[in-house]
């Protein structure tokens, strides 16, 4: 029961960053980018170094360990590709123009209401592709596609910290840093829509409560199936969707951001720290 609650604990703690993306806005007036590019490609190399050497490998020994070498060896490449496509068809599903990781800056949210004209010409295409959507309802649109993508990171988090706690606080750590920037994503659409600060805060901070809550569904419907077989499918999958979303996500958003290199350097530096973090552990 204790792996339970410390499970749900890091999944609330990485869902609940979106909220320190929108609240940077009240205590800063400028995006510090090469932090934000550095932090980025650290997170994605946290979580491409664990999917590929210790989440996969997990998988695939379990499977293999039920199912046989070949048969095992099978199914837990087609789960990690599956978990791909999984998270590609949700993003496929969200219209760019909503797209929470359509990339937003923090001098977005501390300009005055939106009125200049590359803003206007934004709300105005987006009044043209909703037809008669307001911008309330776009900006909560907004929200729920980030609360979407953040239920399977939720599923992921808790999933790894409840069978593996070793790596669950880096992988808890590198889902947090990536839900900054996701903040912000959401809260400047709903502070387009509202005008107000406070309620882009708000809905931003609730979208992250979608990663606890995919953990809850996920503890809840999974639990008493969880075998050695479906454990290693599960695990797999998660592999293939933390590659994805640092490949698709993470360290585009990192090279725009900032430069070339510093999302590289950031990269490589989250795998070191993976790397010894996991041979500590031995």
């Amino acid at each position: 029961m204790n792996n339970v609650l410390f499970a749900f604990m890091l999944t609330t703690f990485a869902g609940l960053c979106t909220g320190i993306g929108s609240a940077l806005a009240f205590f800063t007036k400028k995006t510090n980018t090469k932090f934000l590019a550095i932090s980025l490609g650290f997170s994605a190399g946290v979580m491409i170094y664990v999917s590929m050497i210790e989440i996969f490998v997990k998988a695939q020994d379990s499977l293999v360990g039920e199912l046989g070498l070949k048969t095992g060896s099978w199914v837990t490449v087609i789960a990690f590709f599956g978990g791909m496509l999984i998270i590609a068809i949700i993003d496929k599903l969200i219209p760019s123009s909503e797209n929470p990781h359509e990339l937003h800056s923090i001098e977005e949210l501390n300009s005055d209401h939106p009125t200049d004209t590359h803003h206007l010409e934004q709300i105005k295409k987006r009044e043209e592709a909703k037809k008669n959507h307001k911008l309330l309802r776009m900006g909560m649109f907004t929200a729920l596609a980030i609360a979407i993508h953040n239920f399977p990171e939720g599923l992921a988090t808790f999933i790894a910290a409840l069978h593996e706690p070793n790596i669950a606080i880096p992988i808890a750590v590198a889902i947090a840093i990536h839900n900054i920037p996701e903040g912000i994503a959401v809260s400047v659409p709903i502070y387009y829509a509202t005008g107000s600060k406070k309620k882009a805060f708000f809905y931003s901070f609730l979208s992250g409560l979608a990663e606890p809550f995919g953990a809850l569904i996920g503890y809840l419907l999974l639990m008493p199936y969880l075998t050695e077989t479906v454990m290693g499918i599960v695990f797999a999958i998660v592999a293939g969707i933390m590659v994805f979303i640092s490949l698709d996500e993470l360290l585009p958003s990192a090279r725009e951001y900032g430069e070339h290199h510093l999302s590289i350097y950031g990269l490589v530096a989250g795998m070191i720290v993976m790397a010894v973090s996991l041979l500590l552990f031995i």
